[in-house]
């Protein structure tokens, strides 16, 4: 039982009573920006470029590319070991700043944009800042309409350096009721036990005013604890910092502004449609992750019905989501959060049975906003009107817009 505090952390690997691990009143660092990686310079040596790149390096064309993959080359006598397959950088939001003849046909070519950094996925392979030994790249572009192909290029410089590493962030149970796992966590800690005893894994549900409990979806407390001290918020109450030998103490953490969301719903099911248009796309998305964390299983209104979808607000991805859970399953509803969730919403057990109709109103607004390339930093083709309307369309969904 939550006993009126907010949040609850709970360990799903045990069924006994010692599941429940605290109650507390705030999880300080569950809501953070990740930040954005920075903008970075970087040069292709030596590089035979094609298609747009070709067309910038020629001094016409758009110096705006978008995304590239560098993949790596070995060739059939190469002296460097073949590495996996996975020896592929991602290159985002990329302008084209200059470009130097380096002989016949080849350029030095100096890009702005930022690296999707992956530590693990890299760590892994050969380490965070060692080139992988290859024959040069292949330059793979990812456009609104798929792959495109860029040309290649011997080598690169400014990709594989060393770059400064965030310190974990820790996380602290603000208000907190620890119950008896929690309680031997933090009796380790005063005693200067072993980490893995301090250590606590659980996940975080958000406790609605009536007492309803709801796993936020893929967020979790993984760490160890640090530092107890009483908490300002009640004498029976402490504040529990926990921090993390392995990374973030908080698992999944959410934006700032998902915060907003989340106490929205404590106070119950949004009852007005449209309370998402004000929040940005990243937002969006934590709009409709929380449609489907509160979503409630129910049987699906019959096929062949006709459902209307408000498409005043569909600017991005994501707003069409959160409109059509809104179209199907009322304001708050959930029908989908990304492509194949929409896919297996379309089949059915999720509050509509295949086969129905939806009259698309105010399409125009998709239709000058979802275009390839509106998504420019997503390191995958940006899903356009055309995409979403063909998808509903192979599902047996028959559209008219207005």
């Amino acid at each position: 039982m939550s006993g009126g505090f907010p949040w609850l952390l709970v360990d799903q690997n045990i069924d006994d009573g010692d599941a429940v691990v605290a109650a507390c009143a705030d999880i300080d660092g569950l809501f953070a920006d990740p930040g954005e990686p920075p903008v970075e310079r970087y040069t292709l040596l030596g590089c035979a470029p094609a298609g747009r790149l070709r067309a910038a390096c020629d001094g016409y064309g758009s110096a705006w590319l978008g995304n590239i993959g560098l993949e790596t080359i070995h060739r059939p006598d190469s002296k460097h070991p073949r590495e996996c397959w996975e020896c592929t950088e991602e290159l985002l939001d990329l302008t084209v700043l200059s470009a130097r003849p380096a002989g016949y046909g080849v350029y030095d070519v100096v890009l702005e944009g930022r690296l999707r950094i992956d530590p693990e996925h890299r760590k892994r392979r050969r380490g965070p800042d060692r080139a992988p030994e290859a024959d040069g790249y292949v330059l793979t572009g990812i456009t609104g309409e798929g792959e495109e192909m860029f040309g290649t290029c011997q080598d690169v410089s400014g990709v594989f350096r060393p770059r400064p590493q965030p310190l974990p962030k820790p996380a602290t149970l603000i208000g907190c009721r620890p119950e008896p796992r929690l309680r031997r966590a933090i009796e380790a800690q005063q005693r200067g036990a072993a980490r893995h005893r301090r250590m606590i894994i659980a996940s975080i549900y958000s406790v609605a005013d009536d007492g309803t409990a709801t796993h936020m979806l893929d967020s979790g407390l993984g760490a160890e604890v640090a530092d107890v001290r009483p908490s300002v918020l009640g004498d029976a109450l402490v504040d529990v910092t926990f921090e993390s030998s392995y990374g973030d103490a908080i698992k999944g953490g959410r934006p700032t502004g998902a915060r907003e969301i989340w106490e929205l719903w404590r106070r119950g099911r949004p009852e007005k449609p449209g309370l998402w248009a004000d929040f940005p796309a990243a937002l969006r998305h934590e709009w409709a992750g929380a449609a489907l964390a509160h979503h409630r299983p129910g049987p699906d209104r019959r096929s062949g019905r006709t459902y209307h979808l408000d498409g005043r607000y569909i600017t991005d991805e994501d707003g069409f989501y959160c409109a059509i859970g809104e179209a199907i399953n009322g304001p708050g509803g959930y029908f989908g959060w990304n492509t194949g969730a929409l896919h297996d919403c379309l089949l059915g057990d999720w509050g509509a049975a295949p086969g129905f109709r939806l009259i698309w109103h105010d399409s125009e607004v998709a239709r000058r906003h979802l275009v390839p390339g509106y998504d420019r930093r997503d390191w995958c083709p940006a899903v356009t009107m055309d995409h979403l309307l063909a998808w509903l369309a192979e599902d047996g969904v028959e559209v008219e817009l207005r």
